[in-house]
């Protein structure tokens, strides 16, 4: 998987043109450096518009209400080769998937997904630039330099959706035989497989201040083998309107440009500062992004918040950890992860948490397999909160995913470090006059005082300076 010369963990307060273009941005954190890379190289360079398919009720939920979405992508061939685009039941073609996220209340969650778009073949355009075109029409290749708009209505278009399950993200290669999933019974033919979203996660009074984004993603299996894969998604802010209708939804308006090659989990950290992300590549797999942030309660109290996206990783996540002393008090321990919908062989068990031995840790729970496992899958994102009583370290502590797949001599790991916050354990502060905070007020601390004599380091009554009065504190307060 390509690197890239830009790390993810730097900010994204400063913005670059890419290749010249108004209505798109690079950040950093993508993977890729705006050079022309070598072979193919498919980006999400545009994401145009929305379309809205309106409100149905998943049976299995008890009657949450969901709305349906697809979102418009244009792809770009940045690469110096051209990319195949051929359809099914040929595996050399892009799969497209889309997704939506909130923040709300300081933390980033994933709140919908859609299933795959096939693509099946492109045209030859200019959004990224000089087009040096493959073919007239709409050939089974990509240009290099070329770009090809697939509109929000051929995302959109159930008959060329399918399953996530099917495809290695890693790789980029897909079984083109794999039967999708059987739609279940009663599951409404206007959403299935769209972009869907719970009704209650877009109204607008109950997401007070929440702002959006929508990205967009190309796998596609010669892109990954020119180690090309790490700036194949995109994402772009929306907003969403007060009036809703039961054929349409809340109304999302794109706003802004298109922010190329930067996931969409990348924007938490463009919203707060304080926020952590980096990228972690699983040798032989994918790669897995993790971002924390931990903030001040307005009850004194810390609330400390993790996303973990698997961007491309066939993997998978099966676990999360972060170290917690037991001295401190942890409470409104949650977990939330996109609602696998639409017959998905992906279950939505809830994940469980433990807090023993001072590791807190939510599970993936056990499954017949991995096809019908919680696990964290590619493209998808899953948040991990509490509240503690103490405050941050640094975000330099270790914390832990787990990879949910078996170890392979071509990608043996079973976990991968992350660096994020955790709590500080709390330590009482010593009393006044107790200078050496063994808990008493005796000999020792007279003579360290004495010691300090007219310098800062025994003040005990608080005005820069050790003398008499304070020598009176430390005597008044004494406990021998």
């Amino acid at each position: 998987m390509k690197i890239g010369t830009i790390i993810g963990t730097l900010g994204l307060g400063g913005l670059a043109v890419f290749i010249g273009q108004m209505d798109a941005i690079a950040l950093p954190g993508g993977g890729n450096d705006g050079g022309v890379a070598a072979g193919p190289d498919v980006i999400v360079g545009g994401l145009p518009n929305i379309s809205a398919y309106g409100q149905g009720i998943w049976p299995a939920t008890g009657g949450t209400t969901y709305v349906a979405y697809a979102v418009g992508t244009t792809s770009c061939n940045i690469g110096n080769q051209q990319l195949l685009w051929q359809p099914n039941p040929s595996v050399t073609h892009p799969v497209i998937p889309q997704n939506l996220y909130r923040v709300k209340n300081g933390v980033i969650k994933q709140v919908g997904q859609s299933w795959v778009k096939h693509g099946y073949c492109a045209l030859q355009e200019t959004l990224c630039g000089a087009c040096t075109p493959a073919g007239s029409g709409c050939p089974t290749v990509l240009g290099i330099g070329c770009s090809d708009p697939y509109t929000s209505g051929l995302n959109g278009t159930q008959s060329d959706l399918k399953s996530r399950w099917g495809v290695n993200a890693a790789t980029g290669v897909y079984s083109g035989t794999y039967a999708n999933p059987a739609i279940p019974t009663g599951y409404p033919s206007n959403i299935r497989c769209r972009l869907t979203v719970p009704k209650d996660d877009l109204n607008p009074t109950l997401n007070t201040g929440a702002k959006y984004v929508v990205e967009g993603m190309y796998i596609q299996p010669q892109d990954a083998a020119s180690l090309n894969s790490a700036n194949n998604a995109s994402y772009r802010t929306v907003t969403v309107g007060s009036t809703y209708s039961t054929s349409t939804g809340y109304p999302l308006t794109l706003t802004g440009a298109t922010v190329q090659m930067i996931p969409a989990i990348y924007y938490w950290q463009n919203q707060f500062s304080d926020v952590a992300t980096r990228d972690y590549d699983v040798a032989g797999d994918g790669r897995f992004i993790v971002a924390s942030r931990a903030f001040l309660n307005a009850d004194g109290t810390y609330h400390y918040a993790y996303a973990v996206a698997n961007f491309n990783s066939d993997r998978n996540g099966s676990y999360f950890s972060v170290p917690v002393d037991p001295s401190v008090t942890v409470t409104n321990i949650t977990a939330f992860a996109p609602f696998n919908h639409s017959g998905d062989t992906a279950a939505n068990t809830p994940w469980t948490s433990t807090n023993t031995g001072g590791v807190l840790k939510w599970s993936c729970p056990a499954a017949a397999s991995e096809s019908v496992a919680h696990s964290i899958r590619w493209n998808t994102m899953h948040t991990f909160e509490f509240d503690a009583n103490t405050a941050p370290t640094s975000a330099s502590s270790v914390l832990t995913v787990g990879i949910y797949k078996p170890a392979t001599t071509a990608s043996p790991a079973t976990s991968i470090a992350v660096l994020g916050y955790k709590p500080t354990p709390y330590t009482p502060p010593c009393a006044t006059g107790d200078l050496n905070c063994d808990g008493s007020i005796n000999g020792a601390d007279l003579a360290s005082l004495l010691a300090c004599w007219g310098t800062t380091c025994g003040d005990t009554n608080g005005d820069g300076f050790t003398d008499g009065p304070d020598l009176a504190v430390l005597l008044a307060a004494w406990t021998g």
